[in-house]
C-alpha cells in the first residue's frame, strides 16, 4: 500500500499538487438532484488498505447475469480508450458491479425500456492496478497515441488536474459506472481497428467514432469541458438526452459527476471506504 500511496504523491508533485480524486456522493440530506459545478460531490480522502489482487469481491455480481438486456462495451478491456491498449486488471470484458448498484440499474433499465431505449455500460468497478496503470501513463509524456481522439484540446499533464481521471477512484468502490443509452433495439456498432485515423471526440456525431449510443454531444471518455454534464454548448438533442440519462439514473439512486455526463454513482454504496484490487474477472466474485 506504501508503494501505492508513493506513486499518487509522486504524480500530485509532478502536477504542480493539485492533482484531484474522482467524488463520492454527498449524504441524502445535502446531495442535490442535478448536480452543477457550483455544486459538486466531496472528493474522497486517500484510499483505505484493499485487497491484494488474488482477492475476491464480496458481494459483486456480473451486471449482464443479472441482466442481459443490458449492453456491454467495456473499453478499458481493448485498445479502444484514451491510453490506446488494454489496461491493467482487465482480463475479461466484464461489467462487474456490487448487487446493490446491479439492482438499482436493472430498475433504471425497466424505465428505460419503456421509453425505446437500453443502457449500455462503457466501465464498471475498476481495479486498483487499473488506476495505477493511468499513473504510471500520465507520466510517460511521449505516448499520446490516441490524443486525437480523446483529449484534443487538453495537455495530457493536466487530465488529473482538470478532474479527467481521478486517484483514487470511486470506480474502485464497485458501485460506480460510465454508461450511456442506445435505442432499441440496437444498431451494430462497428469494430475499432487499431492505426484508424482518429476524430475527435467532440466532433458532430457523424464524424466521431460510430459508437451507437444516442447522441449525447461527446463521445465517451472525451476530456473536453464539452462533456460536462450541464455545458452550455451542448444544446437540442444532444442536451435533452444527457437530460433524460441523468433523470433515469436519479429517479434510481445514483448521483452524477457533472464533470462527466456519463459516470454515475450509488447514491447508498455499500464499501464507501473500500478500494478494491482484484481484477476484472468472473473468478474476482465473491
Amino acid at each position: 500500500m506504501g508503494n501505492r500511496i508513493g506513486v499518487v504523491l509522486a504524480l500530485a508533485a509532478l502536477l504542480g499538487g493539485c492533482s484531484r480524486p474522482e467524488p463520492r456522493p454527498a449524504p441524502v440530506a445535502s446531495q442535490p438532484t442535478s448536480v452543477s459545478p457550483s455544486t459538486a460531490p466531496a472528493s474522497v480522502g486517500p484510499p483505505t488498505p484493499t485487497p491484494t489482487p488474488g482477492e475476491r469481491l464480496p458481494g459483486f455480481v456480473v451486471l449482464t447475469d443479472l441482466d442481459p438486456r443490458i449492453h456491454a462495451d467495456i473499453r478499458y478491456a481493448t485498445p479502444h480508450n484514451f491510453v490506446g491498449r488494454p489496461i491493467a486488471g482487465y482480463p475479461e470484458p466484464l461489467c462487474l458491479l456490487t448487487r446493490q448498484a446491479a439492482e438499482a440499474l436493472r430498475r433504471v433499465q425497466d424505465a428505460a425500456l419503456a421509453g425505446g431505449h437500453s443502457l449500455k455500460v462503457y466501465d464498471c468497478y475498476r481495479p486498483q492496478p487499473a488506476v495505477d496503470d493511468f499513473v504510471a501513463w500520465s507520466k510517460r509524456p511521449g505516448e499520446q497515441q490516441t490524443k486525437a481522439e480523446f483529449y484534443p484540446d487538453v495537455a495530457k499533464n493536466r487530465l488529473f488536474a482538470d478532474g479527467y481521471i481521478g486517484a483514487p477512484t470511486a470506480h474502485s468502490r464497485g458501485s460506480t459506472l460510465d454508461l450511456t443509452l442506445v435505442d432499441e433495439p440496437a444498431a451494430s456498432q462497428p469494430p475499432y481497428r487499431v492505426g484508424q485515423p482518429l476524430v475527435a471526440c467532440t466532433a458532430p456525431r457523424g464524424q466521431r467514432f460510430a459508437d451507437n449510443s444516442i447522441d449525447m454531444g461527446t463521445g465517451f471518455d472525451c476530456f473536453d469541458s464539452r462533456a460536462h454534464t450541464a455545458d452550455p454548448r451542448i444544446t437540442g438533442t444532444a442536451r435533452d438526452n444527457r437530460r433524460l440519462l441523468q433523470r433515469l439514473m436519479t429517479d434510481a439512486g445514483f448521483v452524477n459527476y457533472d464533470r462527466e455526463w456519463w459516470h454515475y454513482s450509488l447514491r447508498d454504496e455499500p464499501y464507501p471506504d473500500t478500494f478494491f484490487a482484484a481484477p476484472v474477472a468472473r473468478s474476482s466474485i465473491g
